[in-house]
């Protein structure tokens, strides 16, 4: 039987976003507008169907409940939108997850539709407003009515045919089936296949011509980088353009002069400057492998106060074209597969930054291209996306930043840097031999992504979104953590021999590249649903999974070690010895390959190039005016504050980030870089990362631009104090489909050479890079685009800022010697690097920054903008305001100290930005600065209530009768779980023994296990940890579910009440950990109990986004022994993220709290005083509250991550971070207080 429920929030914030949206967009200002969750759930009882209404479905507190029927009054049209059949739901997959934890009986069955009820529009309103709420590429408008079952009707699968008659084409014939079938391929590729198979005497199946197809395509094999280019035109007024190019000559001569498979091309110019710098010995720490995960060197790395070899792994990794047509899952995905390829590498991912490109995002809805999203919807709904991965798998993401250009229409730009790093003996690496087991491991196999390696190789028009929509690919991020943790395991990665993970080419590439001979078992690989063809099985992109090589007699215990971290791990192939690739699907070899036939990468292409790229006048002086021109170029798309964007993104996870992507007690000054410790004990070691790329430079000259935008990256990791002989480089390249015409094929060319100008001149080499080549949409092209990802080890005690501290702060501008085709002089700029890395070393400079668009004007008021200060400027205006780009601005202690040409800029002030009579006010200059995105993403919430007084002070705590001498904290670890290892690292330096419990709920067996083993872990604790996190994905439709069912549980329950009530325990609830806590009641009134509409509980953030940043708090009752360190009124820095931190309760339940001492902590503003203002509260919590506690104080929960504190973080910001929390538990249940050092990996 199929029972429905209806949830609709009390107040619904989404679907004022969505009026909000229709309004700004479309121009309907509809009269009212509802949005309800309907889910419809089969296999379960109606005993268990009212459980999980209150304690699944819905929130007493928060929501409105209806069964069965849905009362809608007159007036209202309604439609429902769902996501397309196969297409992965998290909601659903949360609920059904949550229901069986419930019912601890096999998973039912559970399907999710939003019902959207309009009132106030006409028919014909109504069909836009479906067009603008549906995406087609990943849902539909589905029936009101239910369904008679929501199973998935039985499929049969049939065996895949042979093309018939394909060996027998002609060149026209394959031409025909060429056009009919859409192959990325070109002709010519296919009847070299044609020809190939003639040799086999026999006709392809599908499946192989498919699999050939995709293992061939650019996005897997860079065909058009791998083109051979003959005959090159320079038409130029710049002589650095040819010199660049007799440079690419020479070194071509030099390395490549004797070998017969080499000739020029892109890949080579790209990567031939590393061959050279290598041959000089300066790369010297290069991680070399026959494993290609991602960039990887190797350096030394004091940890827990022992010098370790350590490698740091750094990858780019893009999702143009997924993104453009359904640009969640596209960016989403972007950021899994750029996390997996270090994972493969079995480093720890802790790190990311984000560099997008759009157009503009405010333009007119009549103004978006036939076939296209609207550019505001693809830019906000991958934000979205990018984020939501990220925040749920634990990633810090410490540069967001968006570049924009009307070229983007063409094709979004979505790209994703990650950065991380492992101890070198966890890696260990062999060449699979015969008989070596290949093991699927993590997500299942569905047919997102079919395709999506060819789709992304190709060109695209108005008509691509209707046949599109199979080659998008779905995240898991959950399953994504699970992957990571263990990965941690040593026992773990010194079992694999060679990993891959799943991206481009799903089996056929990622399980096909692991060794020369294969025979792959299509049928036991594991599936979302059946009804997959052999053909599906082979390219399905499914994300989520990994290919391991090991050997057999590894196999078994592999398999449990996955099992331990609620991991599926199932062999699927075998390695041979015959250098074929091998694919068995119903027991029929489906691809029998030859390995020699598969690494031609196909008929070598060959074209001409021309370059015509001149001197560009991008840097050119021109006439400006201080005030206006200050204020517009504050204001203009490629300056202004990214600050709504960026706070989506959780930048502080994992205790380790150096700076906060906006710094100074404001957080207003943009980073310029980003950096964090590595990950695996208490360090002082951090990589800093950085990126460069102007657009509007680029688009004057490829060649100058990517010069630049090396420069620009490199300064940016200058400027934070970074060693310039330690800093490695990779590119991220993005132009348009170059076809036959030479021309077009001048424009990567120029860039290329100019980046190769580039690394030769500064001594720098790109160690690796990504291209993507199908930048155009009819006749739109992207613009040239070579971002340059810079990367640097660094001590994290010596690193600086870009924030401007205090007034009387002299800023000197070091300017950049060019010639007349404005190209630096490369020796002059290295010399001038290591001198300034030398004065951050002594102390001379203490503040740094790089000019990037807008001029130096620009970068002084961004530095400025985050304490809050002015600047008088002097010099000349015009030279002030027109671009210098990748320059550097600093302070200086002595001036004489710094041995290189400077000049005085001016000086800060308490006031206003003041150059000779001109003047533009703090409050002017900032409002510029902040509003020009702000109907795109708001960084301010309208405050409503007032924030109360409700300081309670003790002088002493009540002492625990049950003490020992080290205290036990249990952790559990459910789905979605993700600050676990920060919250273990924090107890262990306090001195307690820490146990986690991995929650288990792959079958009804597993959830057994994990109740008895939760229940035995409880008992032998002092403190239970509910750590933060997304458990559940924070599905379905709120937070801290899947916690608070489980430990609903009666014998977990039991536990948990003994430990409070017999064993003087504590507990602590930390973000995820509170939600779940508020929702069990334990906090505030000391006990599990169900939860009412009158209860206390976590909401929607008020700004109706998650929220990541620092905030202040203060004490507000020190009633709890977990605050027995501090001193009511003290304030104390946190970070938060989070989307659900808004406290609701009636007035009666914040009085009774109030009364009792219960509110332990409120957010504040800059004063100190509890507050309703954002961005000092928040998220709109009532009373400002940000912590309570139960009535004894026992039991803690708050929103603030306490546990991400440490020395030398978040450096260009400001406060007390270490509220002596973790010391003040442990001590509470200890005899004695010990500080002893941590053994956490991370």
């Amino acid at each position: 039987m199929i029972y429905r429920v209806f949830v609709e929030k009390k107040e619904n914030l989404q679907a004022k976003k969505i009026r909000e949206d229709l309004d700004a967009q479309l121009g309907i200002a509809v009269e009212d507008l509802r949005e309800v969750i309907r889910y419809d759930a089969e296999g379960i009882s109606e005993a268990e169907l009212e459980a999980a209404v209150v304690n699944v479905f819905s929130e007493p507190p928060v929501d409105n409940v209806w069964r069965e029927e849905l009362p809608v009054a007159a007036g209202y049209k309604v439609f429902a939108i769902a996501f397309l059949d196969g297409q992965y739901d998290q909601r659903a997959d949360s609920a059904a997850q949550c229901i069986q934890l419930l019912t601890q009986k096999a998973r039912p069955l559970v399907k999710c539709a939003r019902v959207i009820c309009v009132k106030g529009v006409t028919d014909g309103e109504l069909e836009k407003i479906k067009k603008h709420l549906i995406n087609p590429v990943e849902s539909a408008e589905v029936s009101l009515g239910k369904p008679k079952t929501l199973a998935r009707a039985k499929m049969d699968t049939h065996d895949v045919p042979e093309v018939a008659g394909f060996t027998d084409m002609s060149v026209e014939e394959i031409a025909a089936y060429h056009k009919k079938n859409g192959f990325a391929m070109s002709v010519e590729d296919l009847v070299f296949v044609r020809d190939y198979f003639r040799k086999e005497g026999r006709n392809p199946t599908e499946t192989e011509v498919k699999v050939i197809d995709t293992y061939w395509s650019d996005h897997c094999r860079h065909t058009t980088f791998a083109t051979e280019i003959r005959n090159v035109e320079i038409c130029s007024d710049n002589p650095h353009i040819g010199k660049a190019y007799d440079l690419y000559k020479d070194l071509f001569a030099e390395f490549n002069a004797s070998r017969e498979d080499k000739y020029p091309c892109l890949m080579d110019i790209a990567t031939i400057a590393v061959k050279k710098l290598k041959k000089e010995g300066r790369l010297d720490n290069l991680d070399v492998s026959d494993e290609i995960n991602a960039c990887s060197v190797c350096i030394d790395a004091e940890i827990d106060g022992k010098t370790e070899k350590y490698l740091v792994m750094f990858k780019n990794e893009t999702h143009n074209h997924p993104t453009e047509i359904e640009p969640f899952g596209g960016a989403a995905t972007c950021l899994g597969g750029a996390i997996r390829d270090p994972l493969s590498g079995r480093t720890y991912v802790y790190q990311a930054m984000r560099i997008t490109g759009s157009a503009d995002p405010r333009e007119k809805l009549e103004d978006t291209l036939p076939g296209k999203l609207p550019q505001r919807v693809i830019t906000k709904t991958a934000a979205a996306g990018f984020s939501s991965y990220g925040n749920q798998i634990g990633l810090a993401t410490g540069i967001v930043d968006e570049v924009y250009h009307p070229g983007y229409k063409a094709k979004r730009l979505e790209t994703g840097f990650v950065v991380g790093g492992a101890r070198r003996d966890m890696v260990y690496r062999e060449k699979p031999a015969k008989g070596d087991v290949i093991i699927l491991l993590g997500g299942e196999t569905g047919r997102d992504g079919c395709g999506g390696a060819t789709g992304s190789s190709k060109a695209h028009d108005a008509h691509s979104v209707e046949t599109c929509g199979a080659e998008v690919q779905k995240g898991n991020p959950l399953t994504e953590r699970k992957l990571q943790r263990l990965f941690l395991n040593p026992e773990v990665t010194r079992k694999i021999k060679k990993c891959n993970d799943f991206g481009a080419g799903g089996v056929s590439v990622a399980i096909g590249e692991l060794a020369d001979g294969l025979v792959i078992d299509l049928d036991k690989v594991p599936l979302k649903y059946e009804g997959l063809s052999g053909t599906e099985l082979a390219i399905s992109e499914s994300q989520e999974r990994m290919a391991v090589v090991v050997a057999e007699k590894d196999r078994d215990e592999f398999i449990r070690l996955a099992a331990r971290e609620n991991l599926a791990a199932t062999p699927v192939a075998v390695v041979t010895d015959d250098r074929r690739m091998k694919m068995l699907f119903k027991g029929r070899a489906i691809v029998d390959i030859s390995r020699d036939f598969l690494d031609t990468n196909g008929v070598k292409q060959i074209t001409d190039a021309k370059i015509a790229d001149y001197a560009t006048h991008y840097f050119d002086t021109e006439r400006k005016n201080f005030r206006d021109d200050l204020l517009r170029s504050l204001s203009s798309l490629n300056v202004c504050s990214k600050k709504g964007l960026s706070e989506m993104f959780d930048s502080t996870i994992g205790a380790r980030s150096v700076y906060m992507p906006f710094g100074g007690r404001r957080q207003l000054t943009p980073a310029i870089a980003m950096a964090a410790k590595i990950c695996g004990g208490e360090t002082d070691v951090a990589t800093v990362s950085a990126y460069g790329y102007s657009p509007a430079l680029m688009s004057t000259s490829p060649f100058t631009g990517a010069i630049y935008s090396i420069v620009a990256s490199v300064a940016k990791l200058i400027a934070a104090g970074c060693d310039y002989d330690e800093i490695r480089l990779t590119f991220q390249e993005f132009f348009m489909r170059l076809g036959k015409d030479p021309a077009r094929w001048g424009v990567p060319l120029s860039a290329l050479l100019g980046a190769l100008y580039a690394q030769i001149g500064l001594g720098l080499g790109a160690i690796g890079g990504k291209d993507s080549m199908s930048g155009t949409f009819e006749h739109i092209d992207v613009p040239p685009t070579l971002i340059s990802f810079a990367l640097a080890p660094a001590k994290a005690s010596g690193l600086i800022t870009n924030v401007l501290k205090e007034a009387g702060t002299k800023v000197y501008w070091i300017p950049m010697h060019k010639d007349f085709s404005k190209i630096p002089d490369f020796g002059e700029l290295a010399d001038m690097y290591r001198e300034v890395h030398k004065n951050i070393q002594s102390g001379n400079i203490r503040f740094a920054t790089v000019v990037e668009n807008g001029g130096i004007a620009a970068a002084v008021a961004k530095s400025c903008f985050g304490n809050g200060l002015g600047f008088s400027f002097g010099g000349d205006c015009d030279c002030l305001l027109s671009e210098h780009y990748g320059e550097l601005l600093v302070s200086l202690e002595d001036p004489e100290l710094l041995h290189c040409p400077k000049i005085l800029v001016g000086e800060t002030s308490e006031g206003d930005f003041v150059y000779d009579k001109e003047k533009v006010s703090q409050e002017e200059a900032v409002a510029a600065f902040r509003g020009t995105l702000d109907g795109v993403f708001p960084d301010h919430a309208p405050a409503e209530g007032k924030a109360r007084d409700v300081d309670h002070s003790v002088k002493s705590h009540k002492k625990g009768t049950v003490k020992t001498a080290r205290p036990r904290v249990f952790i559990p670890v459910f789905p979605g779980t993700n600050c676990e290892l920060d919250t273990e690292r924090r107890f262990r330096l306090a001195g307690a023994e820490c146990e986690t419990v991995v929650v288990r709920n792959r079958s009804a067996q597993d959830i057994e296990e994990s109740v008895q083993a939760i229940s035995a872990a409880i008992a032998r604790a002092n403190i239970i940890a509910f750590p933060g996190g997304f458990s559940g994905g924070d599905e379905p439709d709120g937070s801290g579910k899947f916690i608070a069912t489980t430990f609903r549980n009666p014998r977990i329950a039991e536990q948990v009440m003994k430990l409070l009530k017999e064993r003087d325990g504590l507990i602590l609830g930390i973000c995820n950990g509170f939600q779940a806590l508020i929702k069990l009641g334990l906090v505030p009134y000391g006990e599990i109990r169900p939860l009412t509409a009158e209860s206390p509980t976590l909401t929607y953030n008020n700004i109706a986004r998650h929220v990541s940043k620092l905030v202040d708090i203060r004490v507000a009752s020190n009633k709890s022994p977990w605050l027995a360190a501090c001193k009511v009124g003290e304030v104390y820095t946190v970070p938060v993220s989070h989307g659900e931190g808004r406290i609701v309760a009636p007035f009666a339940a914040l009085e009774e709290m109030a009364k009792n001492g219960q509110i332990a902590t409120q957010y504040c503003d800059l004063s100190g005083k509890p507050t309703m203002e954002y961005p000092f509260n928040p998220n709109g919590s009532a009373w400002a509250v940000e912590g309570i506690t139960s009535p004894d104080g026992r039991v803690y929960g708050k929103m603030g991550h306490t546990e991400r504190a440490g020395e030398n973080l978040y450096k260009n910001c400001t406060g007390e971070l270490d509220m002596k929390l973790f010391e003040s538990g442990v001590k509470s249940v200890s005899y004695t207080h010990l500080t002893l050092p941590t053994n956490s990996r991370v």
